[in-house]
C-alpha cells in the first residue's frame, strides 16, 4: 500500500513538474535550480492534497460538531493563511532555501566521511514498507515529544511557541498558527533526526503529510473524542484541547511553565513520563496571560497582546522571546 501510494504521487508529481513548475522555473532564469525544484513539486502537491482533504472532510465537521461557537471569525482566517503558506506557499519556499540544501549538505559530507546512518530497517530483515512506516512513525513521534515538550520548558522557546497556543477560537487550520522560527528550528529537528536514522526521502514525505492530517484533525473545533481506548491510542481533538487549555495545557499547579498533554500523535508517551491528563472536557483555549487582570483595588488592566494579523503575530513573538529570555530558566 505504501509503495503502491508512493507510486502514484510520484507520477503525479511528475505530470505537474512538466506541465508548470518546470516552465515557470526556466521563465524566471532559475534553470539551475531544476532538479532541486522538482523534489520541492512532490511537497506542493502533497499541501494541496492535503489541503482539499481538510475542506472536504474536516471543515464539514466542524460545522456539524462544533466544540465551541466561533467568537472571531478573522482569527480563523488568519490561521487558515498560516495554513496556506506552511502547506504550499512561502514557508515551503523557507524550507526549500535554506532547510533543503543544509540537510543535503549534511548528508553528503556524512557520506564523504564514509558515515554509514543507522537504519532501523536492519534490525528486522524483510520487514514489510508498510511495517517500516509504523517503525519510524512510533520512533519520530517519540523525538516529537521532547521537542514540544521542551518548548514549555525554557522561557525564551515558549515565548515563541506561545503564539500557537494563544489562539482562543481553536479551529482545523490551528495546528499551523506558529512562529517561523520555531517551525524552522522544529524542521531542522526533525530531518536531522530522519536523516540519523535511515528515512528514505519518499517516506519521511509521507510520515510528515500523514502527521500534519492527524494534527489538524486534533486542533479542529469538533466535539469529538475516541473513547477510553481510543483516547489512549491516539491523540483525538478532546485530549488536545486540554493542551490547549487555559491555566492547564502550559502551566503546572504552581503556574510555572510546564503543563500536560505533551504527545504529538501518540499519547503512550505522556502516559509513561507522566503529563497525560484525560479529563473528559472540551475546555475553552488560550494563554492566562492573555486575560484582563482586576487588582485589589478594582482596576483592571488588559491582557498581553499576541497581535491579530501574521506580520503583528510574528513579531510580538520575537520580542517577547527577547523579553522573556531574561528571566531565568524555571
Amino acid at each position: 500500500m505504501i509503495q503502491t501510494l508512493s507510486d502514484w504521487l510520484g507520477v503525479a508529481q511528475g505530470c505537474l513538474f512538466e506541465t508548470a513548475i518546470q516552465p515557470l522555473v526556466f521563465a524566471l532564469g532559475l534553470g539551475e535550480h531544476v532538479e532541486d525544484a522538482f523534489e520541492g513539486t512532490e511537497w506542493l502537491l502533497i499541501g494541496v492534497l492535503e489541503l482539499a482533504l481538510l475542506f472536504l472532510v474536516l471543515r464539514p465537521l466542524e460545522a456539524l460538531l462544533p466544540a465551541q461557537h466561533i467568537t472571531n471569525g478573522r482569527a480563523r482566517w488568519n490561521d487558515f493563511l498560516y495554513t496556506v503558506l506552511h502547506r504550499v506557499g512561502i514557508f515551503s519556499l523557507l524550507v526549500f532555501f535554506t532547510l533543503d540544501p543544509l540537510l543535503d549538505h549534511l548528508a553528503a559530507w556524512l557520506r564523504f566521511e564514509s558515515f554509514q546512518p543507522f537504519n532501523l530497517e536492519s534490525l528486522w530483515p524483510g520487514i514489510s514498507p508498510l511495517g517500516a512506516f509504523a517503525v519510524y512513525f512510533v520512533v519520530l513521534d517519540f523525538c516529537d515529544y521532547w521537542y514540544h515538550r521542551a518548548s514549555h520548558r525554557f522561557n525564551w522557546w515558549w515565548a515563541l511557541h506561545g503564539l500557537h497556543h494563544s489562539q482562543q477560537n481553536m479551529n482545523l487550520w490551528s495546528d499551523d498558527r506558529n512562529h517561523v522560527l520555531d517551525d524552522l528550528l522544529r524542521d531542522l529537528y526533525m530531518g536531522v533526526i530522519a536523516l540519523g536514522i535511515g528515512v528514505e526521502p519518499a517516506q519521511y514525505v509521507l510520515l510528515v503529510s500523514v502527521s500534519r492530517i492527524l494534527q489538524s484533525l486534533q486542533h479542529a473545533n469538533v466535539r469529538i473524542h475516541f473513547g477510553w481506548l481510543g483516547e489512549r491510542l491516539l491523540v483525538s481533538p478532546r485530549y488536545h484541547r486540554m493542551h490547549h487549555a487555559i491555566g492547564y495545557g502550559h502551566e503546572d499547579r504552581d503556574g510555572k511553565l510546564g503543563g500536560c498533554n505533551f504527545a504529538v500523535l501518540l499519547p503512550v508517551w505522556d502516559i509513561l513520563f507522566r503529563t497525560a491528563n484525560f479529563t473528559p472536557r472540551f475546555v475553552a483555549t488560550g494563554i492566562r496571560d492573555q486575560l484582563p487582570r482586576t487588582d485589589a483595588h478594582g482596576r483592571t488592566t488588559p491582557g498581553r497582546d499576541y497581535g491579530d494579523g501574521f506580520w503583528a503575530q510574528q513579531l510580538l513573538g520575537l520580542k517577547r522571546m527577547m523579553e522573556f529570555a531574561r528571566k531565568d530558566v524555571v
